[in-house]
């Protein structure tokens, strides 16, 4: 037969196993839950960052660099060899057409013009002396020649006489021989004279062309420096503002050093920077952005300089709001060059949800869920990306960074 077990041992029996009823329900109950955490994250509405989709332009841009300088600046060097003595206007300063800036210690050029206008003068005076050398040299040769002339007129007759008396039979052939040859020898006597006459005017010709060529080159000298030392007193040329000033009394200033910058603060371009990889994209006339915090300008590439520095190619870019009033001297700022645009697509604002390719997952938001679409993506610049398809306006698009959640096809927001 068999035992009845005791009423406690039955009892016992039964509390154990519904506790691991109740365990079994408890873990089955936290595997559900589990599972529909893994299958449907969540998140707070404060951690994502939402734009709504619309319709409107984008521009395709590519990033660059610049600084905002003066459109129009003058750099002022120093014309001589000198020293700073003085500086009248420091940078900041504004300035009028023809007001001193600095001041430079001329004492040596000054000695330097004064030696030179001696030299010009010696030189006038070796000009006049030798034009006298030169006269008194040709008034002899021109004399002598006048003598010859005379001394051949001379022999003419006697050789005439000679010819007459023999033909009286008071002379001899020789006497006529003799009286020839005297003749041809003062008629090559003379014409040896006139080549020398000829010859020493084209020689006194030459050398006072020479002399006056030096003189001449003495004087376009001394009037050089005479303009450099009127240049000493180093003066703004316009009207503007003095952005830098060689401040260094009593430092050694060579001919062609920079002395004082003044720019024209009515004015400003920008020069940019990029890399030379972009550089078969740029262009001119090609658009530009620039950016200063919140605020954008618009301008235009007018000048691509053509040599590279370290992998940087520069250009300058003008603004259509050249006097804009948040513009300073040396200012850093963002550009974007524009190098495509299209109008009256589906965008969006960017944000650190888009990454770049050309195909990616968005999550758009509807009701309190956020689902998953794969999206192409278009077009972008700083403030718009263009969404081809699946994207309509008015839909609102998750524009943060979702990548925690690149396996999730549905999320849930919480409040």
């Amino acid at each position: 037969m068999d035992k009845e077990l005791p009423a406690a041992m039955v009892s016992q029996k039964r509390r154990k196993l519904l506790g691991i009823l109740v365990l079994v329900m408890l873990l089955l109950v936290a595997a559900i839950y589990t599972m529909r955490y893994v299958l449907s994250p969540a998140l707070k509405r404060a951690n994502i960052i939402t734009a709504v989709a619309e319709k409107g332009d984008v521009e395709n841009t590519i990033n660059a660099s610049g600084e905002v300088l003066p459109e129009f600046e003058e750099v002022i060097t120093s014309p001589i060899n000198a020293a700073i003595q003085q500086v009248v206007m420091d940078a900041g300063s504004k300035v009028t057409a023809g007001q001193s800036i600095l001041k430079l210690d001329k004492a040596a050029t000054q000695t330097e013009y004064d030696r030179g206008k001696f030299q010009l003068e010696s030189k006038h005076n070796d000009i006049k002396k030798l034009r006298l050398e030169l006269d008194k040299s040709y008034f002899d040769l021109q004399s002598s020649n006048e003598v010859k002339q005379l001394r051949i007129n001379s022999l003419l007759a006697d050789v005439e006489n000679a010819k007459r008396l023999f033909k009286a039979g008071g002379g001899t052939r020789e006497d006529i021989e003799k009286a020839e040859l005297e003749l041809k020898v003062a008629q090559l006597e003379k014409k040896q004279l006139e080549n020398q006459l000829k010859s020493k005017q084209q020689s006194m010709q030459v050398e006072m062309r020479e002399s006056e060529i030096t003189a001449a080159i003495q004087a376009n000298e001394l009037h050089a420096l005479e303009r450099k030392l009127q240049q000493a007193s180093v003066v703004s040329s316009r009207e503007g503002v003095v952005t830098w000033v060689n401040k260094n009394i009593g430092a050694t200033i060579r001919e062609g050093d920079a002395l004082a910058r003044i720019a024209d603060l009515g004015s400003y371009k920008v020069t940019g920077s990029i890399s030379d990889t972009y550089m078969d994209q740029l262009h001119n006339g090609m658009p530009a952005i620039i950016r200063i915090n919140e605020t954008s300008l618009r301008g235009t590439i007018t000048n691509i300089y053509p040599a590279v520095q370290n992998g940087i190619a520069t250009f300058d870019i003008k603004l259509n709001e050249q006097s804009h009033k948040l513009l300073r001297p040396n200012m850093k700022v963002e550009v974007f060059l524009v190098t495509a645009a299209r109008n009256n697509v589906v965008r969006v604002a960017n944000g650190n949800g888009f990454k770049g390719t050309p195909v990616q997952d968005v999550f758009v938001v509807k009701d309190n869920k956020a689902i998953r679409r794969t999206v192409q993506i278009g077009m972008s610049n700083f403030d718009y990306v263009e969404l081809k398809d699946q994207i309509n306006p008015g839909d609102v698009v998750i524009i943060s960074d979702m990548s925690a959640y690149k396996h999730a096809k549905e999320i849930t927001i919480n409040n």
